[in-house]
């Protein structure tokens, strides 16, 4: 794809439109979903679709750097112009809108840029919804007039500066059976508002995490056997080394992208065994059913695997 445009849309942000080289239309989407942009030989980076799912010309991101972090979000602001060819894959979904009558959207910082087509979703459907998005100071946060100008006061803007924390006290604490709840932002707001959406309903709260929560220690870290159902092959995984990377070593290629349990590119469907999931993506009742795994981090509790791989 080429970068057709790119422009500022809060302190530190940029948004980009892509372009396919080609004709034709682009994949469809859905709210929630992000591409892969590789960036470099080992630099692959996911970012949230923020645009028009109905625009099949074009697809838009929103990147803000990052001075902390490991070089993508440097990469699309200091060498990504007008005219740059840029290798995509995806869409991927992990963080579809599911069908509700009611929404709460919770926004942190950056994490505007999923809820974006989400809210969007919401008013042409009639659903009742409300956004609250938070961010350190106003001009940091990206599509703050937009969002007002077309949706009023249906959205909360609360800067930190001006108005202090969330108060997800006031918005969480009283679990109701109809509204579903859709969070992106800093791992510190995702953690306070997972916290507090305990006594919810099961399936309320849908999460979508830009880096991997804290992991405790693997409750089994010793050697395990993965088989790959696909081709046959039977590895052994030791300790400290990943599914991935063992099966890598036997010549079994599985597609991964961020290595952190974060993007779903790894997603694999579990045939037999008990997995000890690690990621940051799967649901508490999704973990207990152990029928799909990601194996970039997560490891085994029953000593053997089979991977529909």
């Amino acid at each position: 794809m080429v970068v057709a445009g790119r422009e500022p849309v809060a302190d530190g942000v940029v948004r980009l439109t892509l372009r396919p080289v080609g004709a034709g239309p682009l994949p469809e989407w859905a709210p929630g979903a992000h591409l892969d942009l590789r960036l470099g030989d080992e630099l692959v980076r996911q970012y949230s679709l923020c645009g028009d799912p109905a625009d099949r010309e074009v697809y838009q991101v929103a990147v803000l750097r990052a001075p902390s972090g490991r070089g993508g979000s440097a990469h699309v602001h200091d060498v990504l112009r007008t005219g740059s060819g840029v290798s995509v894959r995806g869409p991927r979904n992990n963080f579809a809108l599911a069908d509700s009558r009611r929404y709460l959207f919770v926004a942190g910082g950056i994490g505007i840029t999923p809820i974006l087509p989400m809210v969007a979703a919401a008013e042409k459907s009639g659903a009742d919804w409300r956004l609250v998005y938070g961010g350190r100071s106003r001009g940091s946060m990206a599509f703050v007039d937009d969002l007002v100008e077309r949706y009023g006061d249906k959205i909360d803007i609360a800067p930190q500066d001006e108005r202090g924390l969330l108060d997800l006290d006031g918005l969480l604490s009283a679990p109701s059976q109809d509204v579903l709840v859709y969070c992106c932002g800093p791992e510190a707001l995702l953690a306070a508002v997972e916290q507090r959406c305990t006594s919810w309903p099961g399936g309320a709260l849908h999460l979508e995490r830009f880096s991997p929560k804290e992991a405790s220690e693997p409750a089994a870290d010793g050697v395990f056997e993965v088989e790959f159902a696909g081709s046959g092959v039977t590895v052994s995984v030791p300790p400290g080394v990943s599914i991935v990377d063992a099966a890598a070593a036997a010549g079994v290629e599985m597609e991964t992208s961020c290595r952190e349990g974060t993007c779903g590119t790894c997603e694999s469907e579990v045939l037999e065994g008990v997995p000890e999931h690690r990621d940051s993506l799967l649901t508490p009742d999704e973990r207990a059913a152990n029928d799909v795994m990601f194996p970039c981090v997560s490891r085994c509790l029953s000593g053997r695997l089979v991977l529909d791989r």
